[in-house]
């Protein structure tokens, strides 16, 4: 199984992502962080997050670029946040695919797929902005929409999280499909 979780700052979609890992039940679960704690407010956020998944039974696996190196348990649980952050690494980190970011991260996150029994994906959404953004920001944008509609794409499940609220765009699993 696999499932995209977007939502906006703040809309619940890491707590949603957290109990969608649980409920598949007992089997490894892992984390893999792609935030680098580049400053205060990241380290802050980190923190938070280590603390929403305290006794949940994760085991954290940091990664900040090549998604496609990781090796996990077979049929583990996988929860991927944050898709955003991965992106803005490959983009811009120093060891990063830069101008192949899109490219690094889907052959990272089929890998991924590959070795988990299910994997939960955590994305932002930044689309909705009413800015005009142009450079690395509007390039960042293009990169992160491509990798998410392509993920969207093969995922069983997409759902944004509107206030803590589920809201399932694509569900294979009661459409029949799959």
């Amino acid at each position: 199984m696999m499932i995209l979780v977007t939502g906006g700052s703040g809309s619940g979609k890491s707590a949603f992502a957290e109990d969608c890992v649980v409920s598949f039940g007992k089997t490894d679960r892992i984390y893999i962080a792609t935030m680098y704690p580049f400053d205060e407010e990241s380290r802050k956020r980190v923190q938070r997050h280590r603390k929403m998944r305290q006794g949940k039974g994760f085991e954290t696996v940091e990664c900040y670029t090549g998604l496609d190196e990781i090796r996990l348990p077979e049929n583990c649980t996988v929860l991927l946040e944050c898709m955003s952050n991965l992106v803005a690494n490959e983009m811009f980190q120093e060891e990063g695919a830069h101008e192949n970011t899109v490219e690094a991260v889907l052959k990272g996150v089929r890998h991924i797929r590959e070795q988990a029994g299910n994997l939960v994906i955590v994305t932002n959404e930044i689309f909705s902005e009413a800015a005009d953004y142009q450079g690395e920001t509007e390039l960042y944008q293009e990169y992160l929409g491509q990798i998410n509609q392509k993920i969207a794409e093969i995922a069983d499940q997409v759902v944004e999280v509107v206030y803590g609220i589920p809201v399932y765009h694509k569900n294979k699993l009661l459409s029949g499909e799959g």
